[in-house]
């Protein structure tokens, strides 16, 4: 499943965006979604993910409480919203369907092929 993050930029901490990730020519129907990030210099964590068998969103811990992922199927399109920004939230962000969405000592894992995604730059 091809899929394009949009919606990055430039925010001052505390304060809020929503990154969208669109299935441009396919679905993820049937498929675990999520977001991941990176940060320069720093390794690929995963942030959050829905599972396709029950529908639940699943946090890594240094997220829960400020950003909330959700999907409109009908649409192609799911989402993150992030608020309460910190300076620390600063990575490329990417979207990716595929299996599977676990959860390993409060923190999602990685999963899925991911594409160019977008850049949040939160300051200080």
């Amino acid at each position: 499943v091809q899929l394009q993050a949009s919606g990055g930029g430039l925010v001052q901490a505390g304060g809020s965006l929503r990154l969208s990730c669109t299935a441009a020519g396919s679905t993820f129907d049937g498929y675990d979604i999520g977001w991941f990030r990176q940060a320069p210099g720093k390794a690929r964590e995963g942030v959050a993910c829905i599972s396709s068998e029950d529908s639940s969103p699943h946090y890594s811990f240094f997220v829960k409480g400020r950003f909330t992922i959700s999907s409109d199927n009908p649409k192609n399109t799911f989402y993150l919203q992030m608020n309460s920004l910190k300076p620390e939230d600063t990575a490329r962000y990417y979207c990716a369907a595929g299996r599977r969405c676990r959860v390993v000592a409060d923190t999602v894992l990685p999963f899925g092929s991911w594409g160019q995604g977008t850049l949040v730059t939160v300051s200080s």
